[in-house]
């Protein structure tokens, strides 16, 4: 077979016969048809003819077309049979190999030079899959093989993945979840400094990181009231209520006096602030320093009792009732734990969530499973806004990842449904991010119902399996023209196999993911934790499940402490446990 300097050093003038083009060793037809995007080639049909390449190529096979200066390349995307029986094939042109007779060949996305009618279409043999597949970069992380010749590594240009944005999509099954969880432990091994918070909705990747993440739920992870801005809090105390305007702004007005009395009754406080002013007139509803709810209940009764308006004053009292249930229900005791104190732990939060003192564990996990349904998109939009804003204020001291997966949940095509501010705070790293230094990756199975916008901010996706044809077509809207051609074969595409397209990588590839470790597969550990002992099963083991459902155990206190703690012999019913 030819090398790649003997094919793009062919000269075309002595193959420009459409006739006769199996007599050239490695030779696979002729060009016939030029666009600016493709080329129309007529192939050969005989294998069995003397200089018919051994492999044979089919869709998806990249091909090279011998021009005069260069070798260009492209993927074959169909192929069929004329009105003569011959068959003809349509290449996407995804760029050219040069600088070959000089021996400094290296892939160029992109056409300088187009093919010629007549011109040879040739196999690209692993020299030259090597060549166009080389990235060229030290930050390159090897996440897999080629699926046109697995003897070649898949590699990724990791800076360019992380810094500009990335996507992994796919159907149920198509082996997402292990194709993330091995690009974020190919990243870790790349980048020693960079931070990862990852958004696990389903309780699947906890154990996949072993002693690299830290793991928070609802047993350990605090999300103080007052880190939270006024929508979030309002989300929380009046849920999806209607006709609570006016208790709202009441609210909005409590908020700023009660942090102003917790600065002046703090020495701590009063030692970091500047001079108070009268009436909150300093903090606003949004400013994040601790505040009491005692202290937003006190101002609520002194104002009622100056009230000569009886209406204002019920509007008041239901304010009050809304407050004490949300922090009063069980469920909420990780938001409202020392409620009371309400002592300033942001540093010590932010430590914890954004790994800023554990070089050993530059990953925390946070696990939503086991929260309160309700509160998993509050939850999710104090994550996103305080990642970002402390990328701001440090001026993007540490560089972090966030890794969400069912992104879909959290910024919907459809702009009605959902938490504004979470798809806000999603939006918002998805466009401004970048410049400090928070970063994202976005996971959804289900593209057509993700807000456009943020998958066109990605600037790499893995396309994985994907049958859906709304799907198919954002993904499509968020590549190039040719790129988005070689879309056609996402519904065929096998588990763990990926078309890798964008800013990552030189052109299209499309790769199988390696596979992971058995103890390093994301599975859930809600489902899949381990199996009760049925027979063991008594009253008590009961009991400690209805406590667990009415919110009883559900606090910020170790397992070990919780007092619906499982009976011992009742099997390992900590692994069901959220």
């Amino acid at each position: 077979m030819m090398d790649i300097d003997d094919r793009v050093n062919l000269v075309p003038g002595n193959a420009r016969s459409p006739s006769g083009f199996t007599d050239e060793p490695g030779l696979l037809g002729r060009v016939i048809g030029v666009t600016g995007a493709q080329a129309a080639v007529q192939l050969a049909t005989n294998r069995s003819s003397p200089g018919a390449p051994d492999n044979a190529v089919t869709v998806g096979s990249l091909l090279g077309i011998a021009t005069e200066k260069s070798l260009a390349i492209g993927a074959l995307c169909e192929i069929s049979l004329d009105g003569g029986g011959r068959a003809i094939g349509r290449v996407d042109l995804l760029g050219e190999i040069i600088g070959a007779a000089a021996g400094e060949a290296r892939f160029q996305p992109g056409m300088r030079t187009y093919p010629r009618l007549g011109d040879a279409v040739l196999t690209v043999d692993q020299t030259g899959l090597q060549i166009v597949f080389d990235t060229g970069n030290p930050d390159a992380i090897a996440v897999g093989r080629l699926q046109q010749n697995d003897t070649i590594a898949a590699h990724i240009n990791a800076a360019e993945l992380v810094q500009k944005h990335f996507a992994v999509v796919g159907s149920t099954g198509a082996g997402k979840s292990s194709a993330v969880a091995l690009i974020l432990r190919k990243i870790m091994g790349a980048f020693t400094d960079l931070r990862i918070l990852l958004i696990d909705a389903h309780n699947e990747y906890g154990h996949c990181f072993g002693d690299r993440a830290q793991v928070l739920g609802p047993g350990n992870l605090k999300l103080p009231f007052w880190l939270f801005n006024f929508d979030e809090i309002v989300q929380i105390v009046f849920g999806s209520r209607t006709h609570t305007n006016r208790e709202v702004s009441l609210l909005a007005e409590l908020i700023p006096l009660a942090k102003t009395e917790y600065a002046r009754s703090h020495t701590a406080a009063r030692a970091s602030y500047r001079p108070t002013q009268a009436e909150g007139g300093r903090f606003t509803v949004d400013t994040p320093v601790p505040y009491r709810l005692e202290d937003v209940i006190a101002a609520a009764e002194s104002r009622m009792g100056k009230l000569e308006n009886g209406d204002l004053a019920v509007q008041y009292q239901r304010l009050l009732m809304r407050i004490n249930l949300a922090r009063t229900n069980p469920r909420y005791a990780f938001i409202f734990d020392d409620a009371g104190t309400a002592g300033d732990v942001m540093v010590e939060f932010l430590c914890q969530l954004l790994r800023l003192n554990d070089q050993k564990r530059p990953m925390a996990v946070v696990q939503l499973a086991g929260f309160p349904a309700e509160t998993m998109e509050v939850i999710v939009s104090v994550l996103f806004r305080l990642a970002f804003e402390f990328g701001v204020w440090s001026d993007a001291l540490s560089p972090l990842l966030i890794v969400c997966e069912e992104a879909h949940n959290y910024a919907n095509a459809d702009r009605t449904a959902g938490f504004a501010p979470a798809r806000d705070g999603l939006s918002r790293i998805a466009k401004e991010g970048r410049k400090h230094g928070v970063f994202l990756g976005l996971i959804t199975q289900r593209p057509h119902q993700l807000d456009a916008t943020l998958i066109s901010q990605c600037s790499t996706v893995f396309a994985m399996r994907l049958g859906h044809k709304d799907d198919q077509a954002i993904v499509g809207s968020a590549v190039s023209e040719a790129a988005s051609r070689l879309l056609s074969f996402l519904p065929s595409l096998g588990t763990r196999e990926a078309l890798a397209i964008g800013a990552a990588v030189p052109t299209v590839m499309r790769l199988r993911f390696e596979e992971l470790p058995p103890d390093s597969i994301p599975k859930s550990q809600v489902v899949w934790g381990g199996a009760l002992d049925v027979d063991r099963i008594g009253k008590e083991l009961i009991a400690a499940v209805v406590a667990r459902w009415r919110g009883i155990a559900a606090s910020t206190k170790p397992a070990a402490e919780s007092k619906a703690s499982p009976p011992p012999g009742a099997g390992d019913f900590s692994k069901w446990s959220a």
